[in-house]
């Protein structure tokens, strides 16, 4: 069994163990809070052992007693799974991981150096093989990499133009808005274009985004200038063979990222989950070999499969392929 310790139980973190804990091969040794809440009452109530790595008192005060600190969670791992706010990764791996040798997964806040490689499991597992520190990147990174990585081993990609429709916050986040506004990123590219070739080393592609007033789900428009010709029909018979990518159809009424949330719960995903990224077919065209597609993210849950395939491949784990499918049978991915 791989012996995993889960380091922040937040909006990734905690579905992060739920995952891990579904696995056959690996089991949750304990999770960190760092303030109380009625998050770490779950995570007591399904029975994982809380750490803490902020005030030990305040647990204690509200009935939980924790087992220790982010060093005493150390003692009994094999692989710490951090999904801590952006920098923290960074500053844990220096004070806590480095000088214990403690094999870590950092989640897509962090810089790409933080890690030995950046890690989308059935883009470039092999990567990640053996490795101390290895980085699953962003969501939106994360979406765009799966499509475009079986676009461009079925039909070559010459170049790659997608625009971010970015949600402005996750749906339980009071402080920070929505907005009464499209907000656009203005940095050319957005970052998630070199994101991407810290995993698709190869691709030419320049991204931009914006924010806009919804919770649900991100969406890109992307345009592919492909190297081989490929009709609309071929480009949808290579994304329903895609693993972990989702078609789904107006014809079906599905026609907006709220109905792909409602879909997820009506199948019933846990939390209404949709970790596969969905495209949709009548939003599949090709003109000459210029492709257009459109595809839906959901930020909350997509790259929770890729942390636990990272958790196999620093491990050592060396078939990306039977991970994957192992990965995805736990979860109930494309089973629908």
């Amino acid at each position: 069994m791989i012996k995993v310790g889960l380091i922040g139980y937040g909006t990734i973190g905690k579905r992060v163990a739920d995952a891990v804990a579904l696995q056959k091969d690996m089991k949750i040794v304990g999770i960190t809070g760092h303030t109380y809440d009625f998050k770490i009452e779950v995570a007591k109530i399904k029975g994982f052992k809380v750490f803490t790595t902020g005030d030990k008192e305040e647990f204690i005060k509200n009935g939980i007693k924790p087992e220790g600190d982010l060093k005493n969670l150390m003692e009994d791992v094999d692989v710490i799974v951090d999904c801590t706010p952006k920098k923290i990764g960074k500053e844990n791996k220096e004070k806590y991981y480095l000088p214990k040798k403690i094999k870590a997964i950092f989640e897509g806040g962090e810089k790409h150096e933080v890690a030995d490689a950046s890690f989308v499991a059935q883009c470039n597992y092999d990567e990640a093989l053996n490795k101390n520190y290895v980085r699953v990147v962003s969501c939106n990174t994360t979406g765009l990499c799966r499509t475009l990585n079986a676009i461009n081993k079925n039909y070559g990609i010459e170049s790659v133009h997608a625009t971010m429709v970015r949600r402005a916050v996750d749906p339980w986040d009071i402080y920070h808005g929505p907005v009464n506004a499209i907000v656009p990123v203005l940095e050319l590219p957005s970052h998630h274009g070199p994101d991407v070739q810290t995993v698709l080393h190869d691709i030419n592609i320049f991204t931009t985004a914006m924010s806009v007033p919804t919770t649900l789900m991100h969406m890109h428009s992307l345009i592919v200038d492909l190297k081989k010709d490929a009709t609309a029909e071929d480009i949808l018979d290579t994304f329903k063979k895609t693993t972990r990518v989702r078609v789904v159809r107006n014809a079906e009424k599905v026609r907006s990222t709220a109905e792909v949330m409602e879909f997820a719960k009506d199948i019933g995903r846990s939390r209404g989950d949709m970790p596969e990224i969905c495209v949709w077919e009548e939003g599949i065209g090709v003109k000459d070999k210029k492709l257009f597609y459109l595809q839906a993210i959901h930020q909350e849950s997509d790259v929770v499969l890729e942390n636990v395939d990272a958790i196999r491949a620093v491990t050592g784990f060396k078939d990306g392929q039977k991970s994957i499918e192992m990965t995805n049978k736990a979860l109930g991915v494309n089973n629908f």
